[in-house]
């Protein structure tokens, strides 16, 4: 395991909060679901659970404010001082990703100029889709689960959406809104190289010390076997996180984002984060290269 610079201030047999931060949403809900319901004994851990949107993560992760927490891979590059990224926890796009979406049929080329819903900047969506067009686009910020209205009325608080940028469960619901699909990112990054697409991980805080990490990072393992071994129950509750989304597409969901991958991101998983980061500053995206560092 890489190393980390503080040791851990507290004894070994005082309770230690650990909050976690992870996004209202189903894939998230299965992988928390047995440290959200105590399913598994966690000793003198106790876990408390924030549920926002991950763009928020992302920002109060600049601030180091919890122990554990869901980032995009691309505002990894931002926290790789404050946190380390688990090894298990991923959400991986094999061959499908965020999603633009339009009224119309459009080519990539037909974005130029147009003005995008995006969920946020520090999101993986936002440099997937800057790394595809090979350009700064215009763009607007909109809460993630309110792009497919917005692409739908064509604006959002009186500005112009031309398209929207889609992450979680609309991926699956675009076409309901009659919505067509621009490109999957998630596609065009398999294409170009061969990986899949590291959209987000767990970061966990360095400053813990190493036996914390260790403990956490088994905890947080622990927890997502558990829900992948107990589907039908994790999914009950993974669904109450599902904005409409029924049983089946619920299960569709969860599926493509809590899989081997989540259970540990493999060699390959880790070269595409590298990948990924490395080509985010090569365009300019990201303003210094950031070699990833996992616990493992």
């Amino acid at each position: 395991m890489a190393s980390v610079s503080h040791s851990n201030p507290h004894s070994a047999d005082e309770p230690l909060p650990i909050r976690v931060g992870h996004s209202p949403d189903p894939d998230d809900a299965f992988m928390f679901y047995a440290l959200a319901k105590g399913k598994i004994p966690t000793g003198r851990y106790r876990f408390s659970h924030e549920l926002v949107d991950i763009e928020t993560l992302n920002h109060r992760a600049l601030k180091g404010e919890l122990e554990l927490t869901a980032v995009s891979i691309h505002a990894y590059a931002y926290l790789s001082d404050r946190y380390m990224l688990c090894s298990c926890g991923a959400s991986m796009g094999d061959r499908y990703g965020p999603m633009v979406v339009a009224r119309q049929k459009l080519s990539i080329a037909d974005l130029a100029g147009k003005t995008i819903a995006v969920p946020g900047v520090r999101t993986t969506a936002f440099l997937a889709l800057q790394l595809c067009l090979g350009r700064p686009f215009d763009y607007v910020l909109v809460p993630f689960d309110q792009i497919l209205d917005a692409v739908a009325a064509g604006q959002f608080n009186g500005r112009p959406v031309d398209a929207g940028l889609i992450i979680h469960e609309g991926q699956l619901t675009y076409a309901d809104q009659q919505l067509e699909l621009v490109v999957d990112t998630g596609q065009w990054w398999f294409e170009r190289t061969g990986l899949p697409l590291p959209l987000g991980a767990n970061g966990i805080r360095r400053d813990l010390g190493d036996p914390v990490i260790r403990d956490v990072h088994r905890l947080l393992r622990e927890s997502i076997r558990f829900g992948l071994e107990h589907r039908d129950e994790a999914l009950s509750y993974a669904l109450s996180f599902g904005r409409g989304l029924n049983r089946a597409k619920a299960d569709q969901f969860v599926e493509m984002y809590v899989n081997d991958w989540t259970l540990d991101f493999g060699p390959i998983g880790r070269q595409a984060v590298a990948r990924l980061l490395d080509e985010g500053y090569q365009a300019g995206v990201i303003p210094k290269r950031v070699v990833p560092e996992f616990v493992d």
